[in-house]
């Protein structure tokens, strides 16, 4: 599977919303859509600069709703989904393996953790909506940046 589009994206973000996951250990089922916003949001506090970061953040929870029941491949698939759409780092992000950039292993901690604390702290995200530009400005950046090679 490809994702060719954000309204693609868009559509499986919001039918994230009422899928449950369960986190590996002792923690309370997440609603995706929610998590997502959070994880997302938790990430443009800390790195207001960084979009392709907070948009890993916000499509993770993609890869559950996809393929809940191959939680060993579900990065890897999700991964490959969001390549052509948003780009290698992004890609490399959510597979969780950091790329050839020296700060990719901070990049990937700080994933890790606004995601633990985006399931531990309920708090008013916003809507998804507020991501579409977003979205579409990272998207535009990689297909620009996919016209230069």
């Amino acid at each position: 599977m490809e994702l060719r589009s954000v309204e693609e994206l868009m559509d499986l973000l919001y039918a994230c919303r009422g899928t449950r996951d369960v986190q590996e250990g002792d923690g309370p089922p997440v609603d995706l859509h929610d998590h997502a916003l959070r994880t997302a949001a938790l990430l443009r506090r800390g790195r207001p600069a960084d979009k392709e970061l907070q948009v890993a953040g916000l499509v993770r929870p993609v890869g559950v709703l996809l393929w809940p029941g191959d939680p060993a491949a579900r990065a890897g698939h999700l991964a490959d989904a969001v390549r052509t759409l948003l780009g290698e780092r992004v890609s490399g992000l959510v597979r969780g393996r950091p790329g050839q950039d020296a700060d990719a292993g901070d990049d990937l901690l700080a994933l890790r953790e606004a995601a633990q604390e985006g399931r531990a702290a309920p708090f008013d995200a916003g809507v998804l909506e507020d991501w579409r530009t977003v979205l579409h400005l990272v998207a535009a950046r990689n297909s620009r940046l996919g016209a230069l090679d």
